[in-house]
């Protein structure tokens, strides 16, 4: 069983070997599911879009960006066709992760995706899109133990025994001349 740093390393790895140009073993481009992978990448016009991935707790945020026309904005199922890119990039990121590290790891879908469409010009729009996933093997439980484990230092320690911020009852130096206070 992978441990959590071990986990979130895999994803975090996965979600770094998709940087635009990126080659397989057999030299051809990897797959991420991104609008720029499509097309002749010399004759075609280049489309800007990536993705990024934040951690907390047990959740993963996938984060997508890309350059839009309006006239895709406003076509039917917009919405949907977002979100079935972010779900080739979950798929990309899992498939990543089995080559990295030899495991499979799950990523479960909560909530429901978060679209903003947002213009600078008549001519220049970004879509930004969010969806929260669940890993798999990673549990609440895991966290909290992680945490009651730890120990402070022994320096820092030594300074508590000492009385350290607390102020009662802790030994005074002996070059302190201040008057005690009652």
């Amino acid at each position: 069983m992978a441990t959590v740093y071990e986990i979130i390393q895999g994803l975090s790895q996965a979600a770094a070997n998709a940087y635009d140009g990126a080659t397989d073993d057999k030299g051809e481009p990897l797959k991420a599911g991104l609008q720029r992978e499509e097309g002749d990448p010399i004759l075609d016009k280049r489309v800007m879009d990536g993705f990024g991935i934040k951690f907390y707790g047990n959740m993963m945020c996938l984060s997508y960006m890309s350059e839009v026309q309006l006239k895709e904005v406003y076509a039917s199922g917009f919405e949907s066709d977002v979100e079935q890119r972010m779900a080739d990039i979950a798929s990309f990121l899992k498939k990543e992760y089995r080559k990295i590290t030899g495991e499979s790891v799950t990523l479960t879908k909560e909530g429901e995706i978060d679209v903003h469409v947002q213009n600078s010009s008549r001519v220049r729009s970004w879509v930004n899109a969010k969806l929260h996933y669940k890993v798999g093997g990673l549990d609440e439980t895991m966290a909290v133990r992680a945490e009651q484990e730890r120990q402070p230092e022994d320096s820092f320690r030594k300074f508590l025994d000492q009385g350290g911020w607390t102020g009662d009852g802790g030994k005074r130096p002996q070059n302190d001349t201040r008057k005690k206070e009652s």
